[in-house]
């Protein structure tokens, strides 16, 4: 008994043991560009080669790289990313909510075709169809314009997969009964369905918004002028044709990160447990 007990402690330290390696593993490069961030420019290799201890530690400490980027203007890309992401976050959510409740509950002629068709969208590379969207954007005259970045991005092929599923699950007696007594079909959805798909609306209100948040080549296109700039162009623009400033590269990168993780984070059960509740069937 008392081996077994030992063996369980050991296993389970074992186990903890990796677990802090793993973790270690992942969070090293983000810990490095965090204290690079906090250094001079010319301190930011001086510890690496040859590696010492102190190459994790910002020493010395200061923030001339943050007052750095944001007297260069990158308070105002952060701005301009955010207002794009929200805006194609809450527009997907009406969007690609409404599509999956009408796959869901209504039957019509091309059904599974346009359902096999999203979800050969979402499986797709941008790249193969920036081109024709290039085209399409330019003949609506919609270049150098924000109307670019959202409208785009607002149908996502994966979101409408996610609401279809969870839709798909939700017992039909509820829209029978509120249909005898005569609700409309919007007030099913509003009143019935998305009450019950919360956990499913933060899955896809966090896909889209990281989807957004990442993008870089289309936003690259879209404005060929770069007069509004979002993050990820934002940062390429950082790094000089002829010169780097290091900690200010790194110091962008941080908030490029740091941003995302602290929305997921403490989101992260709801947007688990919508992606686990969506891929339940099917």
């Amino acid at each position: 008994m008392a081996a077994t007990t030992v063996r369980r402690g050991v296993g389970l330290g074992l186990r903890h043991l990796a677990y802090a390696v793993i973790a270690f593993i992942f969070v090293l490069p983000l810990w490095w560009a965090i204290v690079s961030s906090l250094r001079p420019n010319g301190e930011v290799f001086a510890d690496i080669f040859p590696f010492t201890a102190k190459a994790l530690l910002p020493s010395p400490l200061t923030l001339e790289a943050y007052s750095g980027i944001f007297e260069r203007g990158f308070g105002m890309i952060i701005g301009n990313t955010m207002l794009v992401a929200l805006i194609t976050m809450v527009a997907g959510l009406i969007v690609n909510g409404a599509a999956g409740f009408a796959f869901a509950m209504f039957q019509f002629r091309g059904k599974a075709i346009i359902l096999t068709l999203i979800i050969i969208s979402f499986m797709l590379p941008f790249e193969a169809i920036a081109l024709p969207l290039y085209t399409v954007t330019q003949q609506l005259g919609w270049l150098d314009n924000i109307a670019a970045l959202i409208v785009p991005s607002v149908a996502n092929g994966l979101a409408v997969f996610l609401f279809y599923q969870f839709f798909s699950q939700v017992p039909k007696d509820y829209a029978e009964a509120a249909r005898l007594d005569g609700v409309s079909w919007l007030n099913i959805l509003l009143r019935i369905y998305v009450p019950l798909s919360i956990p499913t609306c933060i899955s896809a209100a966090l896909l889209l918004f990281i989807f957004q948040w990442e993008a870089f080549l289309w936003p690259l296109l879209a404005m060929p002028s770069q007069q509004f700039k979002v993050i990820q162009v934002g940062m390429a623009a950082f790094q000089q044709q002829y010169q780097t400033i290091w900690n200010q590269l790194f110091a962008v990168s941080v908030i490029t990160a740091l941003i995302p993780i602290a929305l997921l984070l403490p989101l992260q059960r709801y947007y688990v447990q919508g992606l686990a509740g969506a891929g339940i069937k099917g």
